[in-house]
């Protein structure tokens, strides 16, 4: 209840009321200034007096800390605070929205899309949905309309969804080309990264030698101070020196080891157990990676190699070091990553037709009926000139003075435009490689493996030959002829193979061999296991601790000239056209499958089979999902149209790193 005074008016407008008074005379005296200064001193006293109030001051200070915020809220209501909150999106995810061109709308959207959404002929229309007058008439003219209506919302609808899935699919596209595009350019930096690194691991091989170097050049002072302080060798009763302590003499060691030992301090230095040159070739200190990344099918590298048909090529890993061999006659040992000739290998007589690549050794097979061992490890060579390093990251020529001088200006390996082919190596890069000779055949080695300490041949003469590394000799000859005829024997058949050769030699379909095709065509040793394939269309699979063949596969037609195993599967390749996978536990055929030309070579890793068919393409087998695919220079068509891509002859494969030889000499590289 209200209290008011003996005038009837309540005690706060009496208040307000006085104040008002008081603020008006307090106005009139600013404006007229006429009259006694007493009446202004009184207001504004009274004034104070209002503000020094408790209950005024609280109010000010309350109105002083408001914050603008606070001032909004209190003149807005609750339920519209919430829709504002609700209904906010800042510019941060404004700006990720993409900018669409549907013209429908989310909710038309939503209608179409979600089941159950669209409205049902008979129902309530939605909000905004013109409602069409009910025509009057039958109660089945009036159904029919019904469903006419419904149908036709249900095709607006499909065409709604249809190009809401046709803005999706653009979007999908636009979002694939732009990571398609940074993909592209990731490459890229991966690329120019392993380059550097490949470049930086070579100026450690080149800082490691010259340590060695100098390091050895300490211990050769000391050890000649200490012989000066020696007193002279004791000598014998003709005056020479002691024969036990002469490394030449017969009596220190045999003579076919001593040929095996360098023939110069700097080759000697290479060779050493676990020096750096043998440890960078053996493998080198980072794996490449780069043509795992890339597309199946894409060209790494080509190679003007040879000038006529590669017949054997091998490398160790991907972007490491490959030998090739051709019919002009030499071998060429590759340095995958700069793309440039290292040097040749010199020393057979005629043209290379095998070779095999394990690290650091090489192994080649001649047509001149021997066999070759070379250590790449002492190879000369040293790519400190890399065209990048030369210019500068940045184009300029960065190189400090001394080692522009260390740069010969004749050496072959310099060169520094990458549109210009690089100038042929020095004839003496590879000059201390050669380790020593197998020579025991006495026809061409068409097909040479080897592991470990153990080599096995096949040539020819129509043997297979087993070596010891260690001590550079035969341990054991297996005559193929011989064991096809106790073969035939056994199994009481009409052949008329003999042990000398002097019959005709018949295959499994009593067909004639063909006569230029290799004897032995391929073979692949494990431990005491060995595999090899002839020109009867046979895989005899041999135990080299008996000599005997213990199991023969029989199912080409044709001379095999091709083949590998792994712990369950052999795989071999014909020039009956036909590829075959041969199951090792029951040995029967897994699978098979045939080509338009004769196999004359074929590799596969883990996931992938890859032949050479006589064809300008390398035949891809994906094992994994069964699937047939051409790789290779023959693939474009402006190149199949011209018909000057020449017939790939062989194929390694590693890694996915796929290389592969033609008829014209050239080399290309691939990821598969």
């Amino acid at each position: 209840m209200t209290h008011t005074n003996p005038t009837g008016h309540p005690p706060q407008s009496r208040h307000l009321e006085a104040f008002s008074r008081k603020v008006s005379a307090t106005a009139t005296h600013l404006i007229d200034n006429t009259g006694v200064s007493q009446h202004y001193a009184n207001a504004l006293g009274d004034l104070h007096r209002e503000l020094r109030r408790p209950g005024m001051q609280r109010g000010v200070f309350a109105f002083a800390q408001t914050t603008p915020r606070d001032l909004v809220r209190s003149t807005l209501s609750v339920p519209e605070i919430q829709h504002r909150a609700l209904s906010y999106v800042s510019d941060e995810l404004l700006r990720n929205v993409p900018e669409g061109r549907n013209t429908y709308s989310l909710f038309e959207g939503f209608r179409a899309t979600v089941e159950g959404a669209e409205d049902a002929p008979g129902q309530k229309a939605l909000v905004g949905s013109e409602v069409e007058p009910e025509p009057k008439g039958s109660k089945g003219a009036r159904q029919m309309r019904n469903r006419k209506r419904g149908l036709n919302h249900r095709l607006e609808m499909m065409g709604i969804r249809k190009n809401m899935c046709a803005a999706e699919i653009t979007e999908i596209d636009t979002k694939i080309a732009n990571l398609n595009k940074m993909r592209r350019i990731v490459l890229e930096r991966l690329a120019d990264l392993e380059g550097e690194e490949a470049d930086l691991e070579h100026e450690l091989l080149e800082v490691a030698n010259k340590l060695e170097d100098l390091q050895e050049e300490g211990e050769d002072e000391d050890e000649a101070a200490a012989a000066g302080q020696k007193t002279p060798t004791t000598r014998g009763a003709n005056g020479d020196n002691d024969a036990d302590d002469d490394p030449a003499s017969p009596g220190f060691m045999s003579e076919s080891i001593y040929q095996k030992l360098p023939s110069s301090p700097r080759s000697k230095r290479r060779q050493r157990p676990g020096g750096a040159a043998g440890a960078h070739r053996a493998r080198r200190v980072s794996t490449p990676i780069l043509h795992t990344h890339m597309e199946p099918g894409t060209r790494i590298k080509e190679l003007a190699a040879h000038t006529d048909l590669v017949t054997a090529l091998d490398f160790d890993y991907p972007f490491g070091t490959m030998v090739t061999a051709a019919l002009d006659d030499t071998v060429r040992v590759w340095d995958l990553h700069a793309g440039r000739c290292m040097g040749l290998l010199e020393g057979h007589l005629s043209s290379v037709r095998c070779l095999q690549v394990e690290g650091n050794i090489v192994a080649t097979g001649s047509m001149d009926a021997s066999i070759r061992l070379w250590d790449l490890s002492r190879a000369e060579y040293a790519p400190r000139d890399a065209p990048y390093r030369r210019r500068g990251r940045d184009g300029n020529n960065e190189d400090e003075e001394e080692e522009e001088e260390e740069v010969d200006e004749d050496d072959g390996l310099t060169f520094g435009n990458d549109e210009d082919a690089p100038p042929p190596p020095p004839p003496t890069s590879m000059q201390d490689c050669p380790l020593f000779a197998l020579e025991a055949h006495v026809a061409e080695v068409t097909a040479l493996h080897f592991r470990g300490e153990t080599l096995v041949s096949g040539s020819a003469d129509k043997t297979l030959r087993q070596w010891d590394l260690v001590k550079g000799r035969c341990v054991q000859t297996l005559d193929v002829l011989w064991a096809a005829a106790q073969a035939s024997a056994t199994l009481n058949t009409n052949s008329s193979t003999s042990s000398s050769g002097g019959g005709q030699w018949r295959n499994a379909g009593g067909r004639l061999p063909d006569a230029s095709a290799d004897f032995v065509g391929a073979l692949q040793c494990f431990d005491a296991a060995l595999a090899c394939g002839t020109a009867d269309g046979m895989v005899r699979l041999w135990d080299l601790r008996s000599g005997q063949v213990h199991r023969s596969l029989v199912g080409h037609t044709g001379p095999v000239s091709a083949l590998q195993f792994d712990d369950v599967h052999l795989v071999t390749g014909s020039l009956d056209r036909s590829v075959r996978i041969w199951d090792l536990r029951t040995g029967s055929i897994f699978d098979a499958y045939a080509y338009d030309n004769p196999i004359t070579s074929l590799m596969f890793d883990a996931r992938r089979i890859v032949a050479a068919a006589g064809e300008d393409v390398v035949k891809v087998y994906d094992k994994a999902d069964g699937r047939h695919w051409n790789c290779g220079p023959g693939v474009a068509p402006d190149a199949v149209e011209a018909g000057s891509i020449a017939n790939v002859e062989r194929v390694r494969l590693k890694e996915g790193f796929l290389v592969e030889g033609r008829k014209d000499g050239v080399v290309g590289v691939w990821s598969c």
